[in-house]
């Protein structure tokens, strides 16, 4: 086997770019679903949450189902007890998951809005006490996050029910978004005889 051909593009190099051919279109089509998405996932957020929390609770309970079933199937082995009590233990939070999923998104929320806090001040303290170049970026990100942060408990218990669809949608959007841009990218890398 040879080695695939090499398309520059400005400073880009696409290996294999003349495998993908007139398939780029996939790729922007795709960008474009997930676009598309993520701009229904930010209107609709709240529904978003709460099916996500219901969608990882029943992952949490199928899990756990599974892991009970195991245990029971292995039980003479010695790690039996502790098996069916990690499998008993995610049944019974998958089910007050999908039982409750708005607590379970406020109490998720509640997290988040503490793990901003943490890494903004991290960020800010790295960035101030360790000289860098650009280290500026780093200040700024952490500063963004203790603003998130504060967007997010100022409005909580509430931005429980908005925060993870939020999320959702702005990640759909910047994913399709980058999609888009390498579709376009490999329509204009392909060589002519493509």
């Amino acid at each position: 086997m040879g080695s695939e051909p090499e398309v520059i593009y400005g400073e880009l190099h696409l290996v294999g770019t003349d495998q993908i051919g007139k398939k780029w279109g996939w790729v922007f089509g795709l960008g474009v679903i997930l676009l598309l998405l993520g701009l229904v996932a930010l209107g609709s957020s709240v529904f978003v949450t709460l099916t996500t929390m219901v969608f990882i609770g029943s992952l949490m309970l199928i899990a756990g189902v599974l892991q009970t079933i195991h245990a029971l199937v292995m039980r003479t082995w010695s790690g039996f007890f502790l098996d069916l009590l990690a499998g008993v233990l995610n049944s019974v939070v998958g089910l007050m998951i999908i039982a409750h999923p708005g607590a379970t998104a406020v109490a998720l929320t509640l997290i988040i809005a503490i793990l901003l806090i943490l890494g903004g001040v991290f960020r800010i303290v790295t960035g101030i006490a360790v000289k860098y170049p650009n280290r500026l970026w780093l200040i700024l990100h952490g500063a963004i996050s203790l603003l998130l942060a504060y967007s997010i408990l100022s409005d909580w218990p509430m931005s429980g029910l908005w925060v993870v669809g939020t999320f959702v949608g702005i990640d759909l959007i910047f994913n399709g978004w980058s999609l888009i841009m390498l579709g376009l990218l490999l329509k204009k890398a392909i060589p002519k005889s493509a």
